[in-house]
Formats: C-alpha cells, sequence, structure tokens
C-alpha cells in the first residue's frame, strides 16, 4: 500500500513567507511525510545548505513530519549525501538535467548529451554511500525523440540499474507517454509517483484529481504497490491547501495510507 507525501514546491511561496506555520498547516491537512525541494543548490555554498537544511528538519520536527525522500542537485554526491542525511533522507531525485553541471533541458533532445547524463547520474548512484539511492523525476521534455526512439527509454537503458525512478505521472500524460506502459517498463525501480490532474498542457493551472486528463482509475491501480503516492501541484487557480486537502481525501479513499 502505497505512502502519501507531499511536495513542498506546492507550497513554495508560503514556505518562503512562514516555514513553521506552513509545516503546521500540512501536518493539519493529515500529511505525515513530505519531499522536500532545493538540496544541493548549485548556486549556495554547503555551509549555507546545512544551515537551511538543519532548520527545515527542526521544523519538520516541530510539525510532527518526517521526510519520504528529496529533490536535489549534485553538487557532488559527498555534500549531497551530508544535507540529505541531516533530513533522515534516504532517496534524492535529480529533478532536471540542469541540475547536475553541464547540462540542461536540452540534453534529452541530444543523443551523446543524453548518454553522458546518463552516464554521470549512474556512476554518481554507484558511489553514493550507503543508506542513500538516487534516482531522476521526470517532467515532459523527457520523451524528445532520439536515435532509437524515446530519450526517456533510453535513458533508462542506458543508465546504472541503482538509479531510482520518480514518475510525474502527470507529466508523462502532457508528453503523450502512457503512465501505465511506463510503469510496466521501469517494474521496481519506480519507487514514488507524483500525482496531479488537470489538463495536462503546459503552464495551465492544476485542478482536483479526477477532474482532468489523468486515467485516476488506471493510474491508481498501476501504482498499488509502488512505495510512495506525492501529492504535487506546479501552478493553480484553487487554494494550495484546499487543494492538496482534497488531492489526498482522494487518494487515501483509493487506498494511500498517511501512515
Amino acid at each position: 500500500m502505497p505512502t502519501l507525501s507531499v511536495q513542498l514546491y506546492s507550497v513554495r511561496d508560503q514556505l518562503a513567507a512562514e516555514q513553521p506555520a506552513t509545516l503546521a498547516r500540512l501536518a493539519e491537512i493529515g500529511f505525515r511525510y513530505v519531499e522536500p525541494f532545493g538540496l544541493g543548490s548549485l548556486g549556495t555554498s554547503q555551509a549555507e545548505r546545512l544551515a537551511a537544511t538543519r532548520k527545515l528538519r527542526a521544523d519538520l520536527d516541530a510539525a510532527g513530519l518526517a521526510v519520504s525522500a528529496v529533490h536535489a542537485a549534485l553538487p557532488s554526491v559527498a555534500e549531497l549525501a551530508e544535507e540529505c542525511a541531516e533530513l533522515g533522507a534516504e532517496t534524492a531525485f535529480i529533478p532536471h538535467p540542469r541540475q547536475i553541471p553541464g547540462f540542461g533541458e536540452e540534453t534529452f533532445a541530444d543523443t551523446a548529451a543524453l548518454d553522458a547524463f546518463a552516464d554521470v547520474l549512474g556512476q554518481a548512484a554507484a558511489d553514493a554511500p550507503d543508506g542513500l539511492a538516487l534516482g531522476y523525476h521526470n517532467h515532459w521534455f523527457e520523451w524528445a525523440e532520439v536515435a532509437g526512439g524515446a530519450a526517456y527509454d533510453r535513458f533508462w537503458q542506458r543508465t546504472h540499474p541503482g538509479v531510482l525512478a520518480e514518475l510525474d505521472v502527470y507529466w508523462a500524460v502532457a508528453a503523450g507517454a502512457d503512465p501505465g506502459e511506463v510503469l510496466r517498463t521501469l517494474g521496481s525501480r519506480v519507487v514514488s509517483v507524483h500525482l496531479k490532474d488537470g489538463p495536462a498542457t503546459r503552464d495551465t493551472p492544476q485542478t482536483p484529481l479526477g477532474t482532468g486528463a489523468l486515467d485516476l482509475e488506471q493510474v491508481l491501480a498501476a501504482t498499488a504497490s509502488t512505495p510512495w503516492h506525492v501529492a504535487e501541484i506546479d501552478t493553480t487557480d484553487h487554494d494550495p491547501y484546499d487543494l492538496l486537502a482534497t488531492n489526498a481525501e482522494v487518494l487515501q479513499t483509493h487506498g494511500s495510507t498517511v501512515a
């Protein structure tokens, strides 16, 4: 049975204004786990990152929240591992190629760059210390066509088998991919899914689960044994807390657990 978490990017403005109150509000909604973002930030010193991570850990503890995983850049495996240890995070997902120096969104449109990215992330995963796994989180651009087919498929065929997957189902649909097929292909590498709904087009507001392009029943059936269901909002016209509460209720109704 998947455990429910929430990606803190969903309330990024609220966190920036008042972190302790924001985390307390998420706990009031019923979340027990969160997925922080911004670890390993390439434009910030390690000392500054560790200070921010320790403050976040204190605020999470005060709110009674734990960490499911994190989204992070990769300044070095050693530095990222130190930050993750502060939060008790056992998995760090790289959420965009630009979070590794020398790469960007265009990486998935160029075969040579894609192969290099897959090799760098794969080597980092192989070098990670015990207790820390590295993974990749998709958006929509990963399904660009390259030699041999979809770049997303080539990436997973190329990279180290220890690299884990967090499938953002919404953006997979936006890219024209079949989430069920992606889940079947990647199998046990998928340890987490991001769940949100809406028209599945770029830069358009997201809506409650079950009201958009996502085939919710199919996705939830296909992820019934995935360890983590992560609620997320990129952009919405709804109050983010209300939307997260609605989506959490939908997911718990369909089998996610908060414990």
